[in-house]
């Protein structure tokens, strides 16, 4: 599992510092670099389907840790509740 994260942690790394290296690409270039992707022609087109994938995976594990931390939040916030009740029952029928 932590190896999981650490290799997700070095992709993401990975993707931002290329990413902080790229050109800034006009409307044209984009146009022909998604023309390109479509037909599967594009320049090393291994290593950037490769980089997407990362990407892709990249936004996925954020979702599901959101939602992760929503579901033990929501858990903990019944538990609170549960306790507190608990407590207010005691205390009553003393």
């Amino acid at each position: 599992m932590k190896m999981t994260h650490l290799l997700i942690a070095a992709a993401v790394s990975s993707v931002l510092l290329a990413a902080g290296c790229a050109k800034k690409e006009g409307a044209l270039d984009k146009a022909v670099d998604n023309t390109k992707d479509a037909l599967d022609i594009r320049d090393h087109e291994k290593a950037k389907d490769a980089a997407e994938d990362v990407r892709d995976a990249a936004k996925d594990a954020a979702h599901d840790v959101k939602n992760a931390a929503s579901d033990a939040a929501a858990g903990i916030k019944d538990a609170a509740h549960d306790a507190k009740d608990a407590v207010k029952n005691a205390t009553d029928g003393k």
